[in-house]
């Protein structure tokens, strides 16, 4: 998979900042537009001994969600830890997991948050600038915005709004578990983005690719701890 050289990664806050704002008007909530085959779920977790990150890529074919490919890979990256900025960190090691992507995805859900951002770009809506792939921020936490409590059954969902917009939707994938909060990355709409969230987590609160990236993870990190 190919990524865009959008901008440089070693910045301050405030150049950080200039980027999300001047990225976030590229952002398009628009309908799909191929069928889907092929959908990738990332996931990014800090080695805190190593100091590293830890990358991973889990691609899936739909609907019988068999995995057809995994990639791995492990990086550093200056950026501090803001609120806010947390695709600063995670996307240059996570770059290098989906570069060695060889399977054509069309369809990517990531753990983090899309248009539910202070500024609009959050981890998903710059993963969709940087690849050009429709793809799905889901959050197990609220960055922003303001929401009534979804209704115990699966399926249950209410708007996420902010600032006189809605943002998202606080999804239920399960009867009584914690909601997920859903938004559009880049080039799909929010109706598509919930619904594709939800027959993703068809047995599971968290959608199969996201899941298995966050396992696929969990084994390189335990690797590291074995070193």
């Amino acid at each position: 998979m190919k990524l865009k050289q959008l901008h440089e990664w070693d910045l301050s806050i405030a150049q950080a900042r200039q980027v999300q704002e001047r990225l976030a008007r590229r952002v398009r909530q628009t309908p799909l537009t191929k069928e889907v085959r092929h959908i990738a779920g990332t996931d990014v977790s800090y080695h805190r001994p190593s100091g590293l990150f830890v990358a991973g890529v889990v691609v899936l074919r739909w609907p019988s969600l068999e995995t057809i490919e995994t990639q791995v890979a492990a990086g550093e990256t200056p950026f501090p830890y803001v609120p806010g900025y947390l695709s600063f960190r995670e996307i240059p090691p996570l770059a290098l997991a989906l570069e060695k992507v060889r399977t054509r995805v069309d369809l990517m859900v990531c753990d983090g948050q899309g248009l539910a951002h202070p500024r609009g770009l959050g981890l998903a809506s710059h993963l969709g600038l940087l690849t050009g792939l429709p793809t799905i921020g889901c959050a197990k936490s609220r960055l922003c915005g303001e929401h009534r409590e979804p209704a115990a059954r699966r399926g249950s969902s209410v708007a996420l709004n902010y600032r006189g917009e809605t943002l998202g939707r606080v999804l239920r994938t399960r009867d009584g578990v914690r909601p997920l909060f859903v938004s559009v990355g880049h080039n799909i709409t929010l109706a598509e983005a919930e619904k594709w969230v939800l027959r993703l987590a068809n047995r599971t609160r968290i959608p199969e690719p996201t899941k298995r990236a966050d396992h696929l993870v969990g084994l390189e990190m335990r690797k590291l701890q074995n070193l």
